[in-house]
């Protein structure tokens, strides 16, 4: 910074020594001290309006919280409480300048807040930001508040808010597949195990299982979202609750829940809450599994769409985009690769995360910051990434019918339905035959007397109903 003030700036001080900020900006000196030393990542708090918005509302209902319990004036908790509905409005964001990967345990991050609300405050009474002599960051702002509390609150207050899109993206796929499963509930379709021909089923059936797996994933999101509700607000420092009077706790969820229109609850104890970030663990692994589900999907699209003369070529996937710089008119399965490349980084933010929440230590886990950074980028990586995969892709598959009912048909697959009519030892030694020979099943059955054609079509129709992949 310029140690050298100007008409434009202010000067603020800490016993590190003054730092110049810019005048229409609404940080203060550890804003700064914060940001000079621990930005490490390019993205800042104010890249992520749940976290502005949740730290908002912790803020705002501590201050109504504290004037119920008399310990600002009405004047003070009237001026924070308009600071914080303009910053959940989207104001200041350029105010917001600390690394949301700051490594100081999130009191940068609570502090940059603090500096914000507080200058901003001080601006609705006439007074000049800086000067902090009606309403200061510390005894005002976070008031009855640490770090300690404050922090984990508006991580799992943003987390919950961030996880609402994503469910209802993942439903919304899951309500995809199903439509697809009845648009394809009479395609007759090879099934495969271990990559070999195995049983005849429909290709609705296939997709009927996607849906049932989008809306499993959906509903554990929504379960592991429920447990956010339970906040460490009022513990302050270590759980003990010093530093804030006694009515403060029951006034602080009371305010919160009304604000954020959530029933947010205290725990049940308090010592509990501060240490432990387990709940980050469940959340991540569930947002780890749904990348891996739909990963898995997305594979299986990719080797049903393959060829469309060398591979299996089942399913048309939308041509997204060119898919070679060298190669004339190949195009690849760009949407399904891009959910499969999304799940190894989730994954990846998946194992950052149990690190984190491990290494905690006695009162308090001071590694919240890589928590928050992982987890949202996850979220974000999974909603954004559903959506485009919905939209481009799943939503335009169609069906390669003809192929499908060849590759069942020239199968030795079809074995499974006859041996109710055959018997397994004679069902085995003709499937046999017919992978020696590379002749369909259905050719010498039909030659030998034993099926007709239409008869094993017959079979193979009775084996691979009900749909129960559509029915659920």
């Amino acid at each position: 910074m310029n140690n050298l003030a100007t008409s434009e700036t202010r000067i603020e001080r800490d016993y590190v020594g003054e730092v110049n900020i810019p005048s229409e900006r609404l940080y203060g000196v550890n804003s700064v001290r914060g940001a000079d030393n621990l930005t490490v990542s390019p993205l800042s708090i104010a890249h992520y309006p749940e976290f502005i918005t949740a730290f908002a509302q912790c803020k705002w209902a501590a201050a109504l919280a504290n004037r119920d319990n008399n310990v600002i004036t009405q004047e003070q908790c009237d001026a924070i409480s308009r600071a914080c509905q303009e910053m959940i409005d989207g104001q200041f964001n350029d105010s917001l300048i600390v690394d949301l990967l700051e490594g100081s345990g999130g009191t940068s991050t609570n502090m940059n807040f603090n500096e914000v609300i507080a200058n901003r405050a001080q601006q609705h009474l006439d007074h000049a930001p800086g000067s902090y002599d009606v309403i200061h960051p510390n005894d005002h702002v976070n008031c009855s508040q640490s770090t300690n509390d404050v922090y984990p609150a508006a991580l799992k207050i943003a987390t919950y808010a961030m996880l609402g899109p994503l469910i209802s993206e993942v439903e919304r796929l899951a309500d995809r597949f199903r439509v697809k499963a009845i648009e394809f509930a009479d395609v007759l379709h090879l099934g495969r195990t271990c990559l070999q021909d195995a049983q005849p089923m429909r290709l609705g059936q296939l997709f009927g299982g996607y849906a049932s797996l989008g809306r499993r994933l959906a509903d554990e999101l929504v379960a592991v979202r429920d447990k956010l509700r339970t906040l460490p607000l009022g513990g302050t420092a270590i759980g003990t609750g010093f530093g804030a009077p006694a009515g403060y706790r029951p006034a602080v969820y009371k305010h919160l829940s009304g604000i954020a229109g959530v029933e947010f609850l205290a725990p049940t104890n308090s010592f509990d809450a501060m240490q432990n970030m387990d709940v980050f663990s469940r959340v991540s692994g569930e947002l780890r599994t749904c990348a891996a589900s739909l990963a898995k999907i997305a594979s299986d699209l990719t080797v049903l769409s393959s060829g469309p003369v060398g591979g299996l070529g089942e399913l048309r996937l939308p041509e997204a985009q060119a898919g070679s710089s060298i190669m004339p008119g190949k195009v690849n399965p760009v949407l399904p690769m891009a959910m499969i490349q999304l799940s190894f980084a989730v994954a990846g933010n998946d194992v950052a995360v149990a690190q984190a929440v491990q290494y905690g230590e006695l009162e308090i886990n001071h590694f919240e910051p890589v928590v928050a950074s992982r987890v949202f980028d996850s979220i974000m990586l999974l909603t954004n990434g559903i959506r485009r995969f919905e939209e481009k892709c799943v939503s335009g598959i169609t069906a390669n019918v003809e192929r499908n009912e060849r590759h069942l048909m020239d199968s030795m697959a079809v074995a499974t339905a006859l041996v109710p009519s055959i018997g397994y030892a004679r069902v085995s030694t003709l499937a046999r035959k017919s992978v020696a020979e590379g002749r369909p099943l259905a050719a010498i059955l039909d030659e030998s007397g034993l099926l007709s054609r239409s008869d094993t079509l017959l079979a193979i129709d009775k084996a691979s109903y009900p749909v129960f992949g559509v029915q659920e």
